[in-house]
């Protein structure tokens, strides 16, 4: 049995609709992720799904019990690490984390030792002692896991876990997310981020205004494209189209923005040469041309027309 499962969750406010009839089922162990620009609807399914916000419309549960109906059931749990790291005032890491661990009843005498355990797993026990405020932006974030993880959840639900960090602090939370769904944690992922997608998650859905618009594996995702991409910079992309759309090796041609066309072929390494002998042929000017085999960015580009990259960055 799925350890979470979503037929058809439904959020609207007012005449907006937040979250389209969407459904999941993430197996236990699994880390699924929903992946999508800021807006896309992620956090409002994460609420609905930790019982923050009931749906409007469908149904959910998760670890057998439905939201509406049993949400202390699923809060026992379930670990949540939100988008935002939670403000902990003048407490030290210690501190924050045995707070954590009574609030979900850990029995008083295993507060001490859970809390230096999850402390340890997330490299913060040589800072326990310290007070929050001094705390770096990836030491705070850590610190949000280990509370987290302090009651032992079956499910760990992570909103952007590594936003704002430094390259290390990403790789280090990376590593640690995977080592707790090898240890069969499930973990629900919501990121607009491709590479933490693409390396992390077994599965994703690719979400665009509430509504899933692709699912599968990165590599499931990625093959759907069929074929390579060569992206062309250029002030005349109407003359580019007019002289390349409809040539039989040319599979689909886009324009994610202005100045910006990508051209999808089934063998970029070959067409390459014919796309620029072409170019300078029809004086065709040519700012910069690459190729590349295709990515996620290119799986959502192919199912709405414009790049997740693009959405994200003009939404933070």
């Amino acid at each position: 049995m799925a350890v979470i499962e979503a037929e058809a969750l439904t959020r609207t406010f007012g005449e907006f609709r937040a979250v389209d009839r969407f459904s999941l089922s993430v197996e236990r162990g699994e880390i699924f992720g929903l992946l999508g620009p800021n807006g896309a609807g992620k956090t409002t399914t994460i609420r609905m799904l930790t019982t923050l916000l009931a749906p409007t419309e469908g149904s959910a549960r998760v670890c057998g019990f439905d939201v509406l109906k049993d949400p202390g059931e699923i809060r026992r749990r379930i670990g949540h690490v939100m988008q935002l790291v939670a403000w902990r005032g003048m407490l030290t890491g210690r501190e924050c984390v045995e707070i954590e661990a009574a609030l979900f009843h850990v029995p008083p005498r295993l507060c001490r030792q859970r809390a230096e355990e999850v402390l340890e797993l997330v490299d913060m026990l040589p800072h326990a002692d310290k007070l929050w405020t001094a705390y770096s932006g990836g030491m705070k974030k850590r610190l949000d896991l280990a509370c987290g993880l302090i009651h032992k959840p079956e499910v760990l639900v992570l909103d952007e876990p590594s936003l704002g960090l430094d390259v290390q602090s990403r790789h280090r939370i990376w590593d640690y997310i995977r080592s707790l769904a090898d240890e069969g944690v499930t973990v629900l992922l919501a990121t607009n981020y491709l590479d933490e997608a693409d390396r992390l998650c077994d599965r994703l859905a690719i979400i665009d205004h509430g509504k899933e618009v692709a699912s599968g594996t990165p590599a499931e995702l990625k093959r759907s494209v069929g074929a390579d991409v060569i992206q062309v910079a250029t002030g005349t992309t109407e003359r580019l189209r007019a002289v390349i759309e409809g040539l039989p090796w040319v599979k689909k041609f886009l324009e994610p923005q202005e100045g910006e066309v990508h051209i999808y072929v089934e063998d970029a390494s070959g067409a390459l040469p014919v796309v620029m002998r072409l170019c300078l042929e029809n004086d065709i000017s040519i700012e910069r041309i690459l190729y590349s085999q295709p990515t996620l960015d290119d799986v959502f580009l192919a199912h709405t027309g414009r790049e997740l990259r693009e959405d994200a960055e003009e939404a933070a």
